[in-house]
């Protein structure tokens, strides 16, 4: 017999939707590049900055979410400047699921 996973709800409930789980997925891609001198720069500089303190201080979900969100043009052009598609579709189902 075979299971299937649950569907995400997003427009309904937000049920079965793992937000930490998509934001760990596009955190792991972007500190790939974040680690390398060559992308660093004061934008990145201040994310990662804003995003140890919102770990750090266990922030609510919801403002792990918008400090993505508010960034979600610069991880795409990022992404896209490397045709790095594995980090792309995890930023689109972060993107689609959660924001």
């Amino acid at each position: 017999m075979m299971t299937t996973a649950p569907v995400p709800e997003r427009y309904v409930s937000f049920a079965n939707i793992d937000f930490d789980g998509n934001m760990g997925e596009v955190l792991r891609h972007l500190r790939r590049y974040l680690g390398d001198p060559a992308h660093r720069n004061p934008l990145w500089e201040r994310f990662e900055r804003r995003m140890e303190k919102a770990v750090a201080d266990s922030l609510p979900v919801a403002d792990r979410l918008l400090l993505l969100h508010s960034h979600v043009y610069y991880m795409d052009e990022l992404f896209e400047e490397h045709d790095d598609e594995a980090a792309l579709a995890a930023l689109r189902k972060l993107e689609y699921e959660c924001f």
